[in-house]
């Protein structure tokens, strides 16, 4: 038989996923009819598989059980087995995490949900090793135990999936009445009890950046003139910069820490993960003025545009974190190589560092200490801020000869919404034009390549635009749009956001508030509604944030009651568990503080008019939203530049328009002059 004979189901995928796992044994098949259609014929269960490429956990159980061919016989005699990306369907990872934590508590990936071929769960779990291990059971035992519980308890497992469903299905979830003071105060409460006084961030190990909780807490602070909310995003920023989550030669962040330190990170590289995280440093110089917050913020976005561009302008998914089959392998380093690559100087950088001859961290798998050392960098007074740039430059050199870890080149509208909103703020904030150019660039690629008959589509991977787009592909691509009309005044933005939010607002309300995950024809057992941030803020949350500033800049009202929707379907559960709410409640924030519209007509190239938006774009102003006039904003009708060709800002607040000014200390005066907003 030739190899392409023995290829499964999973070989005409463009998913770098999904091809991961086509040579396996096992008899994979993707997300569709013919899978399950299968199960139904062959009364079968299915195993449900998700995963992602550069999931160093995916890599392992594949290694182990998925290319041995004991495994692969025993799951293709029992299962009917489906590989899903869950960067592809997030819709479908979404609805059966929140299966595993209600079936099993568990969550995490790689994910394993066993399903009736009508697709509801009844089984979940996640890494599990070939064979026993620890006491506790490997894969070939709960395979064969859950075989035998399909042909003899048929009625139990039909009854834990009914039950599964019901559990599951957020359609019963009842809007509430909210308290905005009250519920702001406990979600700032909250934040506090489990923020790490520490190491900064937020519980313990392990540690995810989360950057959704500290813009939140950064608007809280502003807003609320609660100077420990800003202190605590300022600690927090500063550890996650000098540790080892942070790449300090390439620049950008791993994807989270194995402990409370952030020092030894697991080494993926997510595009979203780097376009918050530059939204949140970009912001957190403009309230502290800290240089090193800016120079990590353009470290990031240099990353991006060097390391994660396509071609044609849009933005690439991730990195791994494993290369030449060992997770790290890329970014660590031993001291004899610092040492033959810097001479006289490799002392002071092995120490700033926190290299050790033994190395400086433990293998997770192992526990022994390899010689390797993660660069964390505990001391950064011994860095000369005169030699660094070039040391750093001479070190990456170094490390671009070795094997890169494979990079994840499908293009994902939402993510690609964030990269924009990043580079747009960040172009605009530290006058940066090229990364504004790089904004419009990836959504010029968005809206030619994956926008369809009015609609969107969620990937593009070799030439082929597929997949219905989800809540998150709209909401937050709209997020980049109106970060791009912020930075540019182009109209053309602007009427993207509107388009596409009424798209939103047709294609996923649910009844009673709030938005659908999914697209109505994903054939799922339940539409999934996300409220609660993840790794990403909730897409109901960023929607919110986008009607609220359409409605600000537009005045056009129906865009802020859509937004109450979203806010009083969640505000019970945001009262309840407010950590986990946080971007939701940044949203409630604006809709406490007042909101200002700066308008600036005439000339804002020179003079008083290029003072007056730098000003605006210097500082942080959380609730203003800054615009030009154009025909189609019908209240800026009517005003005009100063008579001797300058500029003049109108400042609005509700429907009040003060007289105009046209100077920067005059605008400063008007705004409250504390840069804050």
């Amino acid at each position: 038989m030739t190899r392409a004979a023995q290829r499964n189901a999973l070989a005409n995928e463009v998913s770098p996923y999904l091809r991961q796992h086509a040579d396996h044994p096992v008899q994979w098949y993707p997300w569709g009819e013919e899978a399950f259609a299968r199960a139904a014929r062959l009364d079968r269960p299915v195993l449900l598989s998700i995963g992602y490429s550069t999931c160093h956990w995916c890599h392992v159980m594949a290694h182990e059980s998925f290319a041995d061919a004991e495994v692969a016989e025993l799951l293709n005699r029992c299962f009917v087995c489906i590989k899903v990306d869950r960067e592809e369907r997030p819709d479908i990872d979404a609805l059966y995490m929140r299966a595993a934590l209600r079936l099993a508590g568990v969550g995490g990936w790689p994910l394993h949900v066993v399903l009736t071929p009508d697709r509801r769960p009844f089984y979940a779990f996640t890494y599990l090793p070939k064979e026993n291990r620890f006491g506790r059971p490997g894969l070939m035992q709960v395979v064969r135990r859950l075989d035998q519980l399909w042909r003899s308890r048929r009625e139990q497992i039909e009854r834990t999936a009914a039950e599964a469903v019901r559990a599951i299905d957020e359609g019963a979830c009842a809007a509430g009445t909210w308290e905005g003071e009250a519920l702001l105060q406990a979600a700032y409460q909250a934040l506090a009890r489990d923020y790490d006084a520490r190491h900064g961030g937020f519980g313990d190990a392990p540690k995810f950046p989360t950057a959704h909780r500290l813009m939140f807490l950064l608007r809280y602070g502003v807003l609320q003139g609660e100077q420990t909310a800003i202190r605590m995003v300022e600690h927090t920023l500063e550890r996650m910069r000098l540790g080892g989550i942070h790449d300090h030669l390439g620049g950008g962040f791993h994807r989270y820490a194995t402990d409370a330190a952030w020092h030894l990170p697991h080494f993926e590289k997510m595009l979203y993960d780097q376009a918050l995280l530059l939204m949140t440093y970009a912001e957190a110089w403009q309230v502290t003025r800290r240089d090193a917050f800016r120079q990590t913020a353009l470290a990031i976005a240099d990353y991006m545009l060097r390391d994660l561009r396509h071609p044609e302008g849009a933005f690439f998914t991730a990195e791994d974190a494993d290369s030449e089959g060992r997770e790290g392998a890329y970014y660590v380093w031993r001291t004899d190589e610092v040492r033959a690559l810097f001479g006289d100087q490799a002392d002071s950088l092995i120490e700033a560092f926190g290299l050790r001859e033994e190395g400086n961290f433990r293998d997770e798998a192992s526990h022994a200490m390899s010689g390797a050392n993660v660069l964390d960098l505990r001391r950064p007074e011994l860095l000369d801020a005169r030699q660094w740039p070039a040391m750093r430059a001479h070190w990456r050199q170094a490390r671009n000869r070795r094997a890169r870890p494979f990079r994840d080149e499908k293009v994902l509208t939402d993510w690609n919404g964030l990269a924009v909103a990043a580079l747009a703020l960040a172009g605009r904030v530290f006058q940066r034009p090229h990364y504004t150019e790089a904004a419009a660039s990836a959504a010029s690629f968005v809206l030619r390549r994956l926008h369809r008959d009015g609609r969107l589509l969620h990937r593009y991977a070799e030439g082929r635009a597929e997949i219905a787009a989800t809540l998150d592909d709209y909401a937050f691509l709209v997020w980049g749009l109106l970060e791009l009309y912020a930075s540019t005044f182009r109209i053309g933005w602007l009427d993207a956001a509107r388009r596409l939010s009424k798209r939103m607002l047709r294609d996923f309300a649910a009844d009673g508030g709030g938005l659908f995950l999914s697209a109505e024809d994903a054939a799922l057992p339940v539409r999934p509604i996300e409220r609660f941030d993840g790794a990403l803020p909730s897409g109901n949350a960023v929607a919110a944030h986008n009607l609220l500033r359409l409605a600000r800049i537009t005045a056009e009202h129906d865009y802020e009651r859509e937004a109450d929707r979203i806010m009083e379907r969640f505000a019970g559960e945001a009262a309840r568990m407010p950590g986990g709410m946080s971007h939701l409640l940044s949203a409630i924030l604006l809709v406490q503080a007042p909101a200002r519209q700066v308008v600036l007509a005439g000339n804002l190239a020179a003079g008083e008019g290029r003072r007056m938006l730098r000003y605006l774009q210097d500082r942080f102003l959380p609730n203003t939203w800054v615009l030009t006039p154009d025909p189609s904003l019908p209240y800026t009708c009517g005003m005009d530049g100063a008579p001797d060709g300058g500029a003049m800002a109108y400042v609005c607040t509700g429907t009040a328009c003060m007289a105009p000014v046209d100077s920067a200390a005059q605008l400063a005066d008007m705004l409250g002059g504390d840069g804050h907003g």
